[in-house]
């Protein structure tokens, strides 16, 4: 049992300091360009490199603010992204409760067309739903933009999964009691679905705030650009310029960490608490 033992906390500690490494080697180009922006021009593309700032400066996010609207492609884009993902994860529970709850003819067949629809690239619909952007009027506008992140197929297989976990004996007893569908949905179900809901908010988030094909092509207007957009946008006098695109980066990053941040005690919280369910 000793050896056993000692072999089991042997794997443990490796697979932890193979988790740390891997961890470090994701977020060194982040800390990197954390220090970069900090860092005075005549600094950064020295021979040999320099890691450590010999001066620390704030004029590289002076100027990130300055040379674009920065501030106002930022607010675009948390517009988007925040909109768009409680759109997502609404239609997302909803859709996942018809297939779960209901009984209706050919549900399966219609439910793996919609799985079937993860296996179509995004790059493949880009021209139709242009088109159809276009068609509607909705170009230079925030629906625009925001319109093909309201679904997701694999979304709705996420809160299809989670939902099937219920019993249908709660259903059956609430429906016994009075409550009717709705009230089902929106105050048993939903308030026991929010692990489930929460990640798929900040997975949307996440991609949607990332997104830079779809918003460069459905706008055509400085002041409706999103950020991703907007940092390739920066344009100075001397060509590029390190600090200033590096400082952006960082603040480009800075909502997406937040809102992981804000949101993190509820996804582990949710875990722990599915792990005791019986």
């Amino acid at each position: 049992m000793t050896k056993a033992r000692a072999i089991k906390q042997t794997k443990s500690v490796l697979y932890q300091a193979f988790a740390i490494f891997l961890g470090c080697v994701i977020i060194l180009p982040i800390i990197y360009a954390l220090l970069i922006s900090f860092m005075p021009a005549n600094q950064i593309l020295r021979r040999p490199p320099t890691f450590i700032p010999k001066t620390w400066i704030l004029d590289n996010y002076r100027m990130a603010i300055s040379a674009t609207t920065l501030g106002r492609f930022m607010i675009n884009s948390l517009i988007i992204a925040g909109v768009s993902s409680i759109i997502r994860v609404i239609t997302s529970a909803m859709a996942a409760y018809a297939f779960v709850f209901f009984n209706f003819k050919f549900k399966n067949i219609i439910f793996m067309i919609f799985l079937g629809t993860i296996m179509v690239p995004s790059d493949i619909v880009l021209v139709t739903n242009y088109r159809t952007v276009a068609n509607l009027g909705l170009i230079n506008t925030y629906t625009g933009m925001m319109i093909i992140f309201f679904c997701s197929a694999t979304n709705i297989f996420m809160m299809r999964q989670y939902f099937m976990t219920f019993s249908t004996s709660i259903k059956e007893a609430s429906t016994i009691d009075g409550c009717g569908n709705f009230r089902f949905f929106i105050q048993i179900l939903l308030p026991l679905s929010m692990p489930v809901m929460t990640t798929i908010f900040i997975s949307s988030f996440i991609s949607t705030w990332n997104t830079y094909l779809w918003p460069m092509l459905v706008t055509n207007q400085n002041n409706m650009r999103t950020v991703q957009v907007g940092v390739t946008m920066m344009n100075f006098p001397d060509g590029v310029v390190y600090g200033p695109i590096m400082a952006a980066s960082i603040l480009v990053l800075l909502p997406t960490l937040l809102i992981f941040v804000i949101f993190q005690k509820k996804i582990v919280g949710g875990i722990m608490g599915g792990a005791v369910k019986e």
